[in-house]
């Protein structure tokens, strides 16, 4: 969906992180400037108790002023660094789990490395919504029942409306 995930009432949203969680630009520095400072505080917090996050190891944190609950920090590839492909399916499905592990009923996720970590945009679309398939498929009994991607800016948006029509061409399933 088109929209700005800091203003999503998800239960969670999912923040493009960086390993040390320092929320500078991109996704995370618009969640913090709008969540409050408390969410850089729980996130340092976090990396001193557990250390670094990863794709496969995401921090979770309260939402400061965002409609939202709680923050699942993901952390995917930065383009160039190799296994991409791997570690970003790894952080959707992390993410996802993450938030079945606390009961959580709703999801909002961004485009994840394809901001400042130069994933290519069509690429990443395929490998998030084949992730999501995986996981809704492989967890027919989830809390998590609301899963979206939220994406700002057009561009990026058409990009993932073409991949998901082209694993979808008649539409999602529903039941």
């Amino acid at each position: 969906m088109h929209g700005d995930i800091t203003s999503s009432a998800a239960d969670a949203i999912v923040n493009a992180a960086n390993p040390s969680l320092l929320h500078g630009g991109g996704v995370a520095g618009a969640i913090v400037r709008k969540g409050g400072k408390i969410i850089q505080q729980e996130s340092s917090a976090w990396v001193r108790k557990h250390g670094p996050a990863g794709p496969g190891h995401p921090a979770m944190t309260g939402a400061g002023d965002l409609p939202a609950r709680v923050i699942i920090h993901a952390v995917g590839p930065v383009w160039g660094e190799g296994n991409e492909d791997l570690k970003l399916q790894t952080a959707i499905m992390a993410s996802l789990e993450t938030a079945e592990s606390h009961s959580l009923t709703s999801i909002a996720l961004p485009a994840i490395s394809t901001g400042i970590f130069r994933f290519p945009k069509a690429r990443a679309a395929r490998i998030i919504l084949g992730a999501i398939e995986t996981f809704v498929s492989g967890h027919p009994n989830s809390s998590l029942h609301d899963i979206r991607i939220v994406i700002i800016d057009q561009p990026t948006l058409d990009v993932f409306l073409d991949a998901f029509k082209q694993r979808w061409p008649e539409g999602p399933e529903t039941t």
